[in-house]
């Protein structure tokens, strides 16, 4: 099985991706944690890897040409990334996106890193443009495109411990029998 949770910055991914792949006793492997260490590997913060991402291709590529090989050739791994619903092409069982209004992901945030929760919120505003500005030229994906998802979640919504009981609910509901089909990823240049 392969499960992708996909979603903007502080919208949950990593803790419930984490989470769900305990239950489900299922691997982890998070995006969001590779790019974090390419950053400072070259001494810089996530935003400022972003937008020196910007001027360098290279980076974006390499990292998603990992997550793609991970998705397409992996069994039993929840896959995490901002992309993974994307990149995973054709693979996943699963397409989950994770969000939550901008207050509450820059208050998780500026929690996380320990910083105020306006810079958190004007880096993760930067972040997000920087990245759908890069997604759309390497790869013509719009994130903002959720049709490919199987479900999108407000995970402000919910305690961690029930928000991860609604997602096992949903994948256990699952019947291969009366699936009529999941939406196909088109369009996509993958392009690494």
């Amino acid at each position: 099985m392969l499960i992708t949770v996909s979603g903007p910055p502080g919208s949950g991914k990593s803790t419930n991706a984490t989470a769900l792949a305990d239950r489900l006793g299922l691997g982890h492997v998070s995006g969001g944690d590779i790019f974090r260490e390419m950053a400072a590997e070259r001494d810089m913060t996530p935003v400022e890897f972003n937008e020196f991402a910007e001027k360098d291709p290279q980076i974006d590529r390499d990292l998603d040409r990992r997550l793609h090989e991970i998705a397409t050739t992996h069994d039993d791994v929840v896959l995490e990334s901002r992309l993974a619903g994307w990149l995973s092409d054709d693979a996943a069982d699963f397409r989950f996106w994770f969000d939550a209004p901008i207050a509450i992901r820059a208050e998780r945030i500026a929690d996380r890193e320990d910083k105020p929760v306006d810079r958190a919120k004007a880096e993760t505003e930067r972040r997000e443009a920087s990245e759908r500005k890069r997604y759309q030229a390497y790869y013509d994906i719009d994130i903002d495109d959720l049709s490919i998802y199987d479900a999108a979640y407000n995970t402000a919504r919910w305690g961690p411990d029930r928000f991860i009981d609604a997602l096992v609910a949903t994948i256990d509901a699952y019947d291969p029998d009366e699936d009529e089909g999941k939406a196909p990823i088109e369009g996509v240049s993958y392009d690494f």
